[in-house]
């Protein structure tokens, strides 16, 4: 008889969990989303023609495996001309003291002018001190001053990265840094700098990903891959089932053996399984295991993951202003850090420069979007519609990147648990971890399935490495918890 998984959520991981299971085996893939999207938070949101990236996503990876992955998915076909990839250049800029730095910071004239004398001065005698006398590495803040030096953080990094956690860096574990943002310093960014001097402009063969001048994108943005994925995988047999909450995951010894799960119309429906596949929050994960005895301490340090959560408002205007800097044309950026501290915004995506096709009228108008970090009931959480749109307004006029009467038209896309934080009980998730290993044919993949603050295509290995693992019989889990820890897989930079 035909084996049965089912896979939870119909994001990057689930779906290439379905994926990779027609491709190499002869598992039928049903995989269960519980809202009526595709692509999780890698989805594109359409309002009115205009096209939303939720959180910005840069096709670029280490792994030949993924691009080749993603560049089959995306080939043209006479059936679908649309699927295609669009070549971008990557420019990303920090807008601090009405200003543009370099991201990351370089060593440019902008930089030394923008920063001023004493600035420049206090950064580089920072730098020196915190290569010679290097900070023990139990911290965010440490790891950032190990790296640019106490002025460089206290400039850059302190301010914004308490914005997007809702912590400040001396509560976040260092662990974070290690995944994001590993092979990024002061040095490497100096390196660069001189490497490309001496070569002419050129891009050096290796590279640290937050360092790279190009990346692919699809025409309609990245949820149009993960569309063309879903309907592929329901063209080979798989089924998806949209808009079904599972409620219950049902475990007989050491083996799910089957879900429940509330359909749109509130109807209770059961499936049985022989894999499950979780991209679901492990928070999530651990309220709704049945059949299993769940150790108490366990069950503590799951309900007290922390999340970020996200909001987007896109904003349709005539033009960008910032008018301080003399210029209204449209500025080279795909997306701009907004680390001003008079405003809650923390990023700023122009639609237009990740692709064209994102915009229904790219010519006349600037589809721009806001992305604000905050708490599920918190404030900016609670406020309604219109109340965010009008403060996000108020905050672009503010720090001068629109007129007032440039706007044409908004809106507003929320996302829960949007991103995994390292603080709270995320230093006692191996003892989760344990717990759920125990559980034979129960794989954790994905950015919150693994409670890891993935890019991407790291979300996707962990889905490849189970399916692999099932494949050619292998018991172990750890090269699946091991994706965006071990040096190969390191992506070095959050571009996604």
């Amino acid at each position: 008889m035909e084996e049965k998984a089912i896979i939870v959520g119909a994001g990057p991981a689930g779906l290439t969990a379905a994926y990779e299971l027609l491709g190499r085996t002869n598992i039928h893939p049903v995989v269960m989303e519980e809202s009526d999207e595709i692509g999780g938070i890698s989805r594109t949101v359409n309002y009115k023609g205009n096209r939303m990236d939720i959180g910005g996503h840069r096709f670029f990876s280490k792994d030949k495996k993924v691009l080749q992955w993603w560049e089959s998915v995306m080939s043209k076909r006479e059936d679908d001309p649309d699927r295609e990839f669009l070549t971008r250049d990557r420019v990303s800029r920090i807008y601090f003291l009405r200003k543009f730095f370099s991201y990351p910071i370089s060593l440019s004239k902008e930089t030394f002018l923008n920063l001023g004398f004493k600035n420049t001065m206090n950064s580089g005698f920072g730098y020196i001190k915190a290569r010679l006398f290097p900070l023990e590495e139990h911290t965010l803040e440490d790891f950032y001053i190990n790296r640019f030096g106490r002025p460089l953080y206290e400039l850059f990094f302190e301010d914004y990265t308490q914005k997007v956690w809702g912590k400040h860096p001396s509560e976040l574990c260092a662990d974070w840094g290690r995944q994001r943002v590993k092979g990024v310093s002061l040095s490497v960014v100096m390196k660069d700098y001189f490497q490309k001097k001496f070569s002419g402009g050129k891009q050096p063969k290796e590279v640290e990903t937050s360092l790279i001048e190009k990346f692919q994108y699809p025409k309609y943005g990245p949820g149009q891959l993960w569309e063309c994925v879903a309907a592929d995988a329901v063209k080979k047999g798989a089924e998806l089932r949209k808009n079904h909450s599972v409620c219950a995951i049902y475990v007989d010894g050491n083996r799910v053996c089957g879900v429940d799960a509330i359909t749109e119309e509130g109807e209770k429906v059961h499936e049985t399984c022989d894999y499950l596949f979780s991209s679901m929050p492990i928070k999530d994960l651990i309220s709704v295991l049945r059949g299993v005895e769940i150790p108490a301490n366990v069950k503590r340090i799951a309900a007290d993951l922390p999340y970020r959560d996200f909001i987007t408002v896109g904003l349709l205007v005539k033009n960008l202003d910032f008018s301080r800097g003399g210029k209204t044309e449209l500025v080279p950026d795909t997306w701009i850090y907004i680390q001003e501290r008079d405003v809650k915004v923390g990023r700023l995506q122009v639609f237009n420069n990740w692709s064209p096709f994102l915009v229904k009228d790219p010519e006349h108008t600037v589809w721009i979007g806001l992305e604000y970090f905050c708490d599920e009931n918190d404030d900016l959480w609670s406020m309604s519609k219109e109340d965010f749109i009008r403060m996000a307004i108020d905050e672009m006029v503010k720090i001068d990147v629109i007129k007032r009467d440039a706007v044409l038209d908004a809106h507003q896309v929320k996302v829960k648990k949007a991103y995994p934080a390292y603080f709270g009980s995320y230093n006692e998730l191996e003892e989760v971890r344990k717990f759920l290993d125990t559980i034979e044919n129960l794989y954790c993949i994905g950015r919150n399935g693994q409670h890891r603050y993935n890019n991407m295509d790291h979300s996707m290995l962990t889905a490849m490495e189970a399916v692999s693992n099932i494949e050619h019989h292998v018991t172990s889990k750890d090269n699946i918890w091991s994706v965006n820890t071990e040096q190969e897989y390191h992506e070095k930079v959050s571009d996604n």
